[in-house]
């Protein structure tokens, strides 16, 4: 599949890509340059704004403004740029990494440690009146998060097991009968040979991941099977999600951390032009 460079942005830690359809816009993150990006991909520019402190990933509000999983907790934005904390959390070590909005509107937000120690990290739910709920506290690195069409199926990453794991309760802890689950249990879904990162869902229901260090995007039928490879030539591909006005351009963030000395793109925004049918990503409620 051909691939374009979207921006040449040299990102340390590009993350989290999401399409806003409110603003036409692509929201992204430079996790280590605590930095939340804006891509209008009609003229090619790129705003960008200071969290102030590592930001895992941006998402938008339904009123307008952004909430973002930080190093420090879950915070909002609001349209005019005023922040506030939703969710106060720090804890010495952890940062904030990949979070993604469930259909029924909760912000599931993933932590680990800076030193990536086994089991530091945390998966949480946090919804728009500052609820927060611990659905794992033993993860390392909590990346990759989305839904199946139908919301039954939460597919979700955890770095280091080289898995994409399933849960059978799309949204537990939502209230939604059935799906209140007391520790829900997470069942393999495929093993992925490399180490998978941020993924996203297709209105097909096949599962897009980025491969951290491998360099392309894997695609993923329901029923487990490989069926499709996105080569990308920037060795650090981390997350990769649908935009464009009709949801078909797949959007693939890239990182220069730990990239080779000769990987000219590192850290650069590809998209794929075409590469499938993406599926709308729900706005924040609060």
């Amino acid at each position: 599949m051909k691939w374009d460079i979207a921006l040449p942005a040299q990102a340390q830690l590009g993350e989290g890509p999401t399409w806003d359809p409110a603003t036409r816009r692509l929201l992204w993150v430079d996790v280590l340059a605590s930095e939340i990006h804006t891509y209008d991909p009609g003229t090619g520019s790129d705003d960008v704004f200071s969290a102030d402190q590592h930001v895992g990933a941006a998402k938008p509000r339904a009123g307008g403004g952004l909430v973002a999983n930080l190093r420090d907790g879950v915070g909002l934005y609001d349209p005019d740029g005023t922040f506030h904390w939703l969710a106060h959390h720090p804890e010495d070590g952890c940062r904030a990494n990949d979070a993604a909005v469930a259909p029924d509107g909760a912000l599931w937000a993933g932590t680990m440690r800076y030193d990536e120690a086994p089991g530091g990290g945390k998966l949480r739910r946090v919804t728009a009146d500052g609820t927060v709920t611990t659905i794992r506290s033993d993860v390392t690195v909590s990346n990759g998060i989305a839904w199946s069409p139908d919301h039954s199926l939460m597919y979700y990453v955890d770095t280091p097991t080289r898995r994409i794991d399933v849960l059978d309760h799309g949204l537990p802890g939502s209230g939604r009968a059935g799906s209140d689950v007391p520790d829900p249990v997470f069942r393999p879904f495929v093993h992925v040979p490399g180490l998978p990162d941020g993924l996203t869902v297709d209105a097909d229901g096949c599962v897009w991941v980025a491969l951290w260090s491998g360099g392309r995007i894997l695609r993923y039928t329901p029923a487990g099977a490989l069926d499709r490879t996105v080569e990308i030539p920037a060795r650090q591909t981390t997350a990769c999600a649908f935009g464009g006005p009709d949801l078909r351009d797949l959007y693939v963030t890239t990182a220069t951390t730990g990239a080779p000395p000769d990987d000219s793109h590192a850290g650069s925004l590809f998209v794929v032009p075409n590469a499938g049918q993406g599926l709308p990503s729900p706005a924040f409620p609060g």
